[in-house]
């Protein structure tokens, strides 16, 4: 029995802009939502604290300044 050993070239053309695009947009999803997720924590924590009527008052204050 004869072994022969046969080299098969083989290219794969990668689209380097599209790879890096789809990697950038799921990264920048993963953060808005540990932001978003961030976000709702604090406010859920401040109607925990503060209730409803607290919560709006402070954001009044925030935005007016007295």
């Amino acid at each position: 029995m004869k072994n022969t050993n046969v080299q098969i070239n083989k290219e794969t053309e990668i689209n380097a802009g599209y790879e890096t695009s789809k990697f950038a947009l799921v990264v920048g999803f993963a953060m808005a939502g540990l932001v978003g997720g961030g976000g709702f924590a604090c406010i859920i924590s401040g109607l925990i604290n503060y209730g409803f009527g607290g919560l709006l008052k402070s954001l009044m204050t925030a935005f007016t300044g007295n």
